[in-house]
């Protein structure tokens, strides 16, 4: 699985930012967001490239590399993050052996290995895992300004993600809507995933109106 957690004082940050393709990895594309570098880096990671090689014909793709913070996971080899010399306010990244944390108009710089931290001793689903990460760096301090949306994405063998939940906007606490949204959720990926290939085997919504 792979899979991208993210929190903004902005709208709808996981619309933007949170890019993920079975099979070849995780981008997230932050501070002055350009979406279009995310499936761009996926591309070139499902062609065989490798994750360095995929972020940098994404640099060099567009002039505004210097604006942009990109994180990328991908099969093989370490993670990576760029952060360009015009990203906003305190600016800072934590890299392991299988994830990357990062952020921009952080209130402390500290807060991505806050993340990290957590997500190293965290267990059980990626899911959960994400979003104790995310968790963590908002305990931290998170960014600098008030947190209004989160959003998590996860892919696996399928063709289309078995996780993509967002609270786009929110005065009282985007993550903690985000974490009941996914123990809610998270019980049922594996019967949707059955509904979509074979509804014939798959169990009963067990919802009114469903006989």
């Amino acid at each position: 699985m792979f899979g991208v957690a993210i929190a903004s004082s902005s709208p709808a940050v996981a619309a933007r930012c949170a890019h993920a393709r079975a099979g070849s990895g995780a981008v997230a594309t932050q501070n002055i967001t350009d979406p279009s570098l995310g499936p761009s880096i996926l591309e070139a990671l499902g062609r065989g490239a490798s994750a360095q090689s995929a972020l940098d014909q994404a640099l060099s793709a567009t002039p505004f590399g210097a604006y942009r913070q990109l994180l990328v996971v991908a099969r093989e080899g370490a993670p990576l993050v760029h952060s360009g010399a015009h990203a906003l306010g305190i600016v800072a990244s934590a890299i392991g052996a299988d994830a990357a944390c990062a952020g921009n108009l952080l209130a402390r710089a500290d807060v991505p290995a806050a993340m990290m931290a957590a997500f190293g001793a965290a267990s059980g689903h990626l899911g959960a895992c994400l979003l104790q990460a995310l968790r963590a760096g908002a305990d931290r301090g998170g960014e600098a300004g008030p947190i209004h949306s989160a959003g998590l994405l996860i892919v696996r063998e399928l063709s289309w993600p078995v996780v993509d939940l967002r609270v786009d906007w929110s005065d009282h606490d985007p993550l903690g809507a985000l974490s009941a949204i996914w123990d809610i959720y998270a019980p049922q990926i594996d019967d949707y995933v059955r509904r979509a290939l074979n509804p014939a085997a798959a169990p009963s919504f067990a919802v009114p109106g469903d006989l």
